[in-house]
């Protein structure tokens, strides 16, 4: 790894090296957390997590050769190199971002409330088509996962796209502090995390945050169609490029039609031109969205119309990101990682498009604030507007979403289970052969159990 020699490390971290003075000028060959993951030549760095110490593996990983450990701990005399830091969570952050400025490779960021992994997936998908890539993998995309991110990138890669995730104050300024953006792409800004950030004035403003650390000749790519983000005249200097399915937008769709579960297809409309009938190959208009950030990051970066059609369709889904999955019984709609009242709104318009009866397993969505339960029930009115069949809830917050469904559309079948696993016990007399079934929650109801279940 670039520059990552051991002397490197302990200077950039504020850290306190031990061991034999040759070794300083060990370069090491890969980062990690996990004991499990450590490689010959590799740096442990040893966390305290709420279940497990790290520091205790620090013997094991070195007698299995590892070059260096990081560690909170004074360990004493050791005959294997260490370096001592107040915390490792900070050495790790100061690590990637001295790392990342020794590849000196563009960097966009991806964020939002709702849609940053499947516009992380959309935009990886076009720039791949001219460049070499690394893309944030599952959901490392905090104050952890995103330095960890950054610790894959080599010198053969020409990219990155990273995804930023947060939910509190002042976590997208260090995340923004590491990865120094050149590109950042803002999906739109919802209510996921107003427990925390107080409203959605207060999303903005926490999101922005990146704002200090953008690079002064970079890129800000906003959903010109979100009220909140429309506000946004200017971030360090930076003038946004705007996308939207308006025309008003720098990059906006036209035609757009529907496709079923095989998605949109539209025409895209940008400042070097169109390109006509592009198969975005998920369903729902939030979609075309994502295609159209990618777009709009594609051009930036010099890639060609054709380029960028193909890089849209041949983008793939990932599990519990609306994939789809045909079982011999039913279709699955899996969109369960993860949940907001903008995003479920989103899928259950989706959910009409499937064949059979149309069916919503719908669980808990988290960290809402003092408006949870007025939040779940417009979930609950929405649904009860749409061409759907039924409406399967687990989950105390979800009783109310149930019960405005119930009075929106007396005919729909809407039935309340208090927990997830009352649901799954149900499940086997509520649905039927041919159903299409969308499942959707916050990740912490792990409905990925029912997806597991449906597919037995």
């Amino acid at each position: 790894m670039k520059n990552l020699t051991l002397e490197n490390i302990a200077a950039v971290t504020g850290g306190r090296y031990s061991g034999p003075d040759e070794k300083k000028a060990v370069e090491v060959t890969a980062i990690t957390t996990d004991s499990r993951n450590v490689e010959p030549g590799g740096l442990f760095v040893a966390i305290k997590g709420e279940r497990v110490d790290g520091h205790r593996f620090i013997p094991q990983v070195m007698a299995q050769g590892a070059a260096a450990a990081i560690s909170e701990v004074d360990l004493g005399e050791q005959d294997y190199p260490y370096i001592v830091v107040e915390s490792s969570l900070q050495a790790v952050k100061d690590i990637a971002e001295f790392y990342l400025k020794q590849l000196s490779i563009p960097v966009v960021g991806i964020t939002g409330s709702v849609g940053k992994t499947s516009t992380k997936e959309m935009t990886y998908s076009v720039l791949s088509q001219k460049y070499r890539v690394l893309k944030t993998a599952g959901n490392f995309n905090n104050e952890l996962g995103l330095p960890l991110t950054v610790f894959r990138l080599r010198d053969t890669h020409e990219m990155a796209v990273l995804e930023m995730g947060i939910s509190h104050f002042g976590e997208m300024r260090r995340l923004a502090k590491v990865a120094r953006p050149d590109t950042m792409i803002m999906t739109n800004i919802g209510d996921a995390h107003v427990e925390n950030l107080g409203s959605r004035d207060g999303v903005l403003k926490a999101k922005t945050e990146f704002a200090e650390f953008l690079k002064p000749d970079g890129h800000v790519i906003l959903n010109g169609d979100d009220e909140h983000l429309a506000t946004v005249h200017e971030l360090n200097g930076v003038r946004p490029i705007w996308y939207g399915l308006d025309k008003k937008n720098d990059y906006w769709a036209s035609n757009l039609v529907s496709l079923g579960l095989k998605g949109t297809r539209c025409d895209l409309h940008t400042p070097l031109g169109n390109i006509a009938g592009v198969t975005v190959g998920m369903p729902g208009r939030h979609m075309v969205y994502n295609a159209l950030a990618a777009a709009a990051a594609g051009v930036v970066y010099g890639l060609t119309l054709e380029q960028i059609k193909a890089g849209i369709e041949s983008n793939e889904t990932l599990a519990g990101r609306f994939n789809i999955i045909d079982t011999p019984r039913y279709t699955i709609i899996d969109d369960c990682y993860n949940a907001s009242p903008v995003s479920m709104k989103a899928s259950l318009d989706v959910l009409q498009d499937g064949t059979g009866r149309r069916v919503a397993l719908l669980g808990d969505m988290a960290e809402l604030g003092p408006d949870e339960k007025q939040l779940h029930a417009s979930v609950g009115e929405h649904a009860a507007r749409l061409n759907i069949d039924a409406v399967y809830t687990a989950g105390p917050l979800c009783k109310c979403l149930a019960q405005a469904a119930r009075q929106g559309n007396p005919a729909l079948d809407v039935q309340a289970f208090d927990t997830l696993e009352a649901l799954q016990a149900a499940l086997p007399s509520l649905l039927h052969d041919g159903d299409t079934i969308l499942v959707k929650a916050s990740h912490c109801m792990h409905f990925e159990n029912i997806v597991a279940q449906l597919q037995k």
